[in-house]
This record gives C-alpha cells, structure tokens and sequence, in this order.
C-alpha cells in the first residue's frame, strides 16, 4: 500500500492521538511511526505521523481538511516515497554541494534535485557529472533584483518544494525570503558574531579558538537568525593550523547541513515559532 506522511499542529486539547488515530483507522491506514510533542510553553500540540493506506492521497486530504477543523489543525499530508524535489544555490565553495550530491546518489538522501544555481561558474562540470542543470546568474548590486527573479523563476519551474543554500554567499531580499519561508535552508560557521567577513577562520586562528561549529537554519530576513534546524562542534588546540580549521570547519558544515536536509525531506521538522520540532 502507498505510505504517507502526516505532519500536525494544533493548541494541546485531550483526545488529539486517539483522534488521529481513529481518523486513519476508518481510512484502512495502518501506522507505521508516531512521535509527538506537547510544548507546555506554547500550549501547541505537534504530531508526525508515517502510515500506511489504501486509499488516494487526493481523497485522504479531502477527508483530513474537514477533520482538521475541528481541532484547529495545521496539517499537511505527503508521499512518504517521493524524492523531495530541490534547488541549490552555490557560490565559490564546493564542499557542500558535493558532499549532498554524493549523499542523493548514494541512496543517503531522498532529493530530486532539479537545478544547481551558481553566481559564479566554478561548479557546472560538477553538475554535468551528475547530469543537472546548471544555471549560471550573476549578482551585482545592480543586477540583484532580476537576478532574484530569474532564481525564483528557476524554483517556481522545477517545482521546488525544498532550495538548499550550499555555501551560496549572497544576502537574499527579504521579498525572497518571504517567498520561500519554511523551505529553504542555510549553513554557516558557527562564529557569528563574533568573526565576520571573508577569512573567519583566520580570525579563529588568531584568537585561539577551541571549537569549530556550524550551524544549519531556516532562511529568514533576519540575516542567520532563523529557526535553528541541526548544529555541531570539532574540537581543536593550538597545534591546528589555519588550514586545518577551514578543512574541519568545511566538513562540520558539510554534515550538519547533511543532517537539515534529511530531516526536512523526510517532513520531520515543523517550525514552533523561533524554534523548530525535530522528530528523529
């Protein structure tokens, strides 16, 4: 039977599991994987739900929108074997990109990647090996607005239910943002604030630093203050070189963004405000 995922949120209330359950009892759905939250601060109730039915998902969703009304439900219902479609956005550094393109050929991750975007054309032989598109817009102070529209232009055409900012070093409008809220996700080092401009690492270097760290997130107009999806940590002494923080720097990003991107396309995170829900 096709598999589907349900994804909840709604105010706390007694009854929500046995409710959901009995929903997709009555639709010969058969569950697979529950977890739940309840987030005493908030007074929200967030659910994810992996099950098993014989029925459309047209008519599943049909049924769901009615009984989400009830209790005042934000839900949404996916393929649970559909390859998330995606875009990535690149600039000069690799290390990602090639690290999540790698990970979808392997079988680690669950991406239809539909289009690599790039300000620079450092990475299209790259793409090609991979055989995707690979589209090449450059960014200027003057260009940024139609080089936005063409970016969107790309994600609106492919469909993109998910636009990974792989190391992508260009600052998105807020009207951008605002367009892909809840689906776009960035990576950083995990220096800012304190270290900022191009060389953090040399930064780091000097100051002695003993962690290096990335943080992956939510894009929002807040410049690297959206919702916190994955972050991580390498410890490292005074013998490590500047080089040496830039490689360990690169692959803690390379695996914390990894770790956002499967979370997200297997629709096992929900925004809670500032914060996310995390269902591993």
């Amino acid at each position: 039977m096709p598999a589907y995922i349900l994804q909840i949120a709604c105010p706390d209330r007694p009854g929500i599991v046995h409710a959901v359950s009995g929903f997709l009892f009555e639709r010969d759905g058969n569950i697979e994987e529950a977890a739940q939250y309840n987030d005493t601060g908030t007074g929200l109730f967030f659910m994810r739900v992996r099950f098993a039915s014989s029925r459309s998902q047209s008519d599943l969703q049909a049924d769901l929108n009615g009984f989400a009304q009830g209790f005042g439900m934000r839900c949404t219902l996916h393929n649970a074997n559909q390859p998330m479609r995606t875009v990535i956005l690149v600039s000069k550094e690799g290390h990602c990109l090639n690290d999540l393109l790698f990970r979808v050929k392997s079988g680690l991750l669950a991406l239809d990647v539909r289009a690599i975007v790039s300000n620079h054309r450092d990475f299209y032989q790259l793409a090609a090996s991979y055989n995707i598109p690979f589209h090449h817009i450059e960014v200027t102070a003057q260009t940024k607005a139609q080089a936005e529209a063409r970016q969107f232009e790309i994600i609106q055409n492919e469909g993109a239910e998910l636009v990974v900012l792989a190391r992508y070093m260009q600052i998105l409008s807020n009207d951008l943002c605002e367009k892909l809220q809840g689906r776009a996700i960035n990576i950083h080092h995990s220096f800012l604030p304190s270290f900022k401009g191009a060389k953090p690492y040399y930064q780091a270097h000097d100051r002695g630093v003993k962690l290096i760290g990335a943080t992956a997130h939510y894009v929002t107009a807040d410049l690297d203050e959206g919702p916190i999806i994955e972050q991580d940590v390498t410890r490292v002494d005074h013998s490590k070189t500047v080089e040496d923080l830039t490689a360990l720097g690169k692959d803690t990003e390379s695996q914390v963004l990894a770790r956002a991107v499967k979370w997200h396309s297997e629709h096992r995170v929900q925004l809670n405000g500032h914060k996310t829900v995390i269902f591993k």
